[in-house]
């Protein structure tokens, strides 16, 4: 893999990241999610909500999904300082995921990723997380939607993984209380690495705004998670500047 070997020259950064992008053929997916029909007790409350599984009720919805591109791995340290803090760059070239970032600090990586490739930004940034502004026709690198995420993380199989979870991911039981470096363990059928635990990963939508504001939807379990919490359909949510250990984001693209 290339993601620790950036240089100076902008073309050959430009074929390194475009060589991790895997396509993707459209179809559709179905998603499922509980809506908790309690009050919102706590508005500090960040990353889920309180209550009894007899207080939620299950809702199901399908989605057509265009054909798109993703990143093979999670957003990785070494990729993120190159982009945001190049000056940096040089002393940390390791694969670990990046962690610690926002879903704010997330788009802003996409919209300078896309001007120092020479492609079109795809956000234009409010200070209100909910008034960015995602520009579908802008040919940038971008988070990908709940939906596009999912779809590409069964990866055309029915399951709640895609393999069995110690062949495919890093869980609370076999990740030493640590991130992972990325690519380690069997991709997806799609060749996706680390799509179920390791990090979570942002997407961009909005979860549910008139019941949580502007908290964003992230995805997949993480090194932290218990078994059960690792998987394609599993997804939680947080307010956009929230960050954590065991948090990071992984990129797409409509248009190569």
């Amino acid at each position: 893999m290339t993601t620790g070997k950036y240089g100076s020259d902008s073309e050959l950064f430009r074929k390194d990241i475009m060589n991790l992008m895997v396509p993707i053929e459209g179809g559709t997916v179905e998603l499922r999610d509980y809506k908790n029909m309690n009050k919102w007790l706590s508005s500090d409350y960040t990353l889920s909500d309180p209550g009894r599984g007899s207080d939620r009720t299950v809702m199901t919805w399908t989605e057509t999904i265009e054909s798109f591109h993703v990143m093979k791995y999670p957003v990785t340290q070494h990729l993120y300082q190159y982009v945001v803090h190049k000056e940096e760059a040089a002393t940390n070239r390791n694969n670990l995921p990046v962690t610690e970032v926002s879903w704010l600090d997330a788009i802003v990586f996409c919209n300078e990723l896309s001007r120092i490739t020479g492609r079109t930004g795809c956000y234009i940034i409010a200070d209100e997380s909910q008034n960015t502004i995602y520009n579908k026709e802008a040919n940038g690198f971008r988070l990908l939607s709940d939906a596009e995420w999912q779809y590409a993380c069964k990866a055309g199989t029915k399951g709640y993984r895609y393999e069995t979870i110690d062949q495919i991911a890093w869980y609370q039981d076999n990740s030493n209380e640590s991130v992972q470096q990325v690519g380690q363990l069997l991709p997806n059928p799609w060749g996706l690495y680390d799509m179920i635990g390791n990090v979570w990963e942002w997407c961009w939508d909005l979860y549910d705004t008139e019941r949580y504001g502007d908290y964003r939807v992230f995805r997949g379990g993480s090194w932290a998670e218990v078994e059960n919490n690792c998987g394609s359909t599993i997804r939680r949510k947080s307010m956009p500047d929230f960050k954590i250990d065991d948090l990071g984001f992984r990129i797409g693209l409509t248009k190569r």
